[in-house]
């Protein structure tokens, strides 16, 4: 009995074993099935890009032009784009000055007039748009549209106007660039108007014409005046056909409400001059003042 007691006693009173050793020994096991850690060193590097896809090579291409572009438009906006706002304030200016100079055509100094209007619009393009060009060309011109285009579209504004005066047709986007062409470098892709702003010129083109035909129906020219209605209506016909389907058709929606009010007026000037036509017709631009405008001898 007493030889059981004490043996049991030992037993409590002899370590455990420890569990600590065992862990110890599973963690450097699995420390030695670990891959060690290594630099990549420029040798490594190189490998690899030598391994690399095409498709990485080509985000690679996409990302360095990406750069080359943030670079070319911090550049652009601070030097180039305040040349360009410059050139083209001077172009829409200019433009201005041939536009009321046609104003002043009359049935007895048409030929005069528009000689002088032509040679003030080869001003305009000798002088103030060869230096937009300059500015422009040879590169991404599209960018700095917003910049131009004011000035493209009053220069648009006057050719075309120039045009109808001497032709009595439209002065269509092709042959305006073709004119344009010999300012830029052959070696350089050429700066063209493009169809949005030749269109915006189209349709300020309207409002001059509008005051064209109520100065030449107190003029006695009735006939150029009812040629100039028709000929209004035709552009507002054909850009109604075109505005809605434009990209940018925030301009050219304003544009064609006041073109709208432009040909009404035409066409209310035409029929009241040829409803009350027999009051007053045979006396636009005489110089005989002693008339009324009832067409009967005023009673003394």
């Amino acid at each position: 009995m007493f030889k059981s007691s004490a043996i049991h006693r030992l037993c409590l009173m002899a370590p455990k074993p420890q569990r600590s050793r065992h862990f110890g020994e599973t963690a450097l096991l699995g420390t030695a099935t670990k891959k060690p850690r290594t630099l990549t060193t420029d040798a490594t590097a190189s490998a690899a890009d030598s391994d690399s896809n095409p498709m990485k090579d080509a985000f690679s291409k996409y990302a360095a032009y990406l750069n080359d572009l943030v670079l070319f438009l911090f550049v652009l906006i601070n030097e180039k784009r305040e040349r360009v706002v410059k050139a083209s304030r001077d172009v829409t200016m200019n433009s201005k000055k041939v536009i009321f100079q046609v104003h002043r055509i009359s049935k007895n100094n048409k030929e005069e007039v528009l000689e002088k209007a032509e040679k003030d619009l080869a001003a305009v393009v000798d002088q103030y748009i060869s230096r937009l060009v300059k500015e422009l060309q040879g590169t991404d011109f599209w960018k700095l549209r917003r910049a131009y285009s004011p000035g493209v579209q009053e220069y648009v504004e006057a050719a075309t106007l120039c045009n109808f005066c001497k032709t009595g047709a439209l002065l269509n986007l092709d042959q305006i660039n073709a004119s344009l062409r010999p300012l830029s470098d052959p070696s350089v892709e050429p700066l063209q108007i493009n169809v949005l702003d030749y269109l915006l010129g189209l349709a300020d083109l309207t409002g001059e014409l509008m005051r064209l035909a109520i100065g030449r129906i107190s003029d006695g020219e009735l006939e150029f005046a009812q040629k100039i209605c028709s000929f209004v209506r035709e552009i507002h016909r054909e850009l109604m056909l075109i505005a809605p389907k434009m990209d940018d058709a925030s301009d050219m929606k304003t544009k064609m409400d006041v073109m709208l009010q432009s040909v009404m007026k035409i066409e209310n000037a035409c029929f009241s001059v040829h409803v009350r036509g027999s009051e007053y017709i045979p006396f636009l631009g005489s110089e005989d003042t002693n008339f009324s405008l009832l067409g009967v001898p005023e009673i003394e």
